[in-house]
């Protein structure tokens, strides 16, 4: 609820500054590069505000980048309590490891896919989980800088299989995500039978000082591994499921060869 309050109130001064800048709905989205039609959504609360819209509003209305920051802002108190200790590990992390067993992992999602992935909770009101779903684009940001964490993700063959109409787009993401050079893919092919990942996701970010931390999701949420003792856990476990995964190479052939059969999108 705070976050989503927040966000009502960056619609508000997106108005309020608008207005005093002297531009109609119209103009401004002509300054912007956005339709009428997205800026009156967006003021509205009936379109989220992302991030590029939020630093394009702050050049034209020379804000400072005021908008971004509450946005930002907006965004981690949108998040749940026992997510905050991994969120603020994965954006300090120089090497991520992540691995889910039946869902291509968040950092690698398309919007369209985890959007699905939260309307699994089906009590959750729209305006929530589009706030959530920007909050997971704004995540993935990390891919984008100038010195980015290694990622080595792992997910099982299982997970490509989706016969959903969404599919086809996620997986040519995932081939597009493949070719930065910092981003490692691995599928666990189908005949590598039972595994250890089968009981869980596991996620860990080593940190720059060399330190691990490591987070555990469920059903009802998540919490942080901290303790030697579950990190030891958690690190041996990783090891295992990327052991039974195919090679790079071997792991994106799989996954043209997946996406081929959904046919021209």
């Amino acid at each position: 609820m705070e976050g989503e309050q927040s966000v009502d109130l960056i619609r508000v001064q997106l108005r309020k500054q608008r207005a005093l800048a002297g531009m109609n709905q119209e103009e401004f989205g002509k300054r912007t590069n956005y339709s009428a039609s997205t800026v009156s959504a967006v003021e509205t609360g009936t379109r989220p505000i992302d991030l590029p819209y939020a630093r394009r509003a702050d050049e034209i209305l020379e804000t400072g980048g005021l908008f971004e920051s509450l946005l930002r802002t907006a965004q981690q108190d949108a998040q749940p309590a026992w997510f905050m200790p991994w969120l603020k590990a994965e954006r300090a992390a120089k090497q991520l490891r992540c691995f889910h067993p039946t869902l291509i992992p968040g950092l690698l999602q398309t919007e369209n896919y985890a959007r699905a992935v939260l309307r699994f909770d089906d009590t959750r009101p729209e305006q929530e989980i589009e706030q959530q779903v920007a909050a997971r684009m704004e995540r993935q940001e990390i891919l984008k800088r100038e010195r980015p964490p290694q990622i080595v993700a792992v997910t099982d063959e299982a997970a490509l299989r989706r016969t959903d109409a969404i599919m086809a787009e996620q997986l040519a993401h995932l081939l597009r995500v493949a070719e930065l050079p910092h981003v490692h893919i691995h599928i666990i092919p189908s005949r590598a039978g039972l595994h250890v990942g089968l009981s869980g996701p596991v996620l860990l970010a080593r940190l720059s000082d060399g330190t691990w931390v490591g987070h555990l999701e469920s059903q009802l949420g998540g919490e942080a591994a901290d303790t030697e003792d579950r990190l030891s856990t958690l690190l041996a476990r990783w090891e295992c499921v990327r052991g039974v995964a195919l090679p790079e190479d071997l792991s994106v052939a799989l996954i043209k060869e997946v996406e081929s059969q959904h046919g021209p999108q």
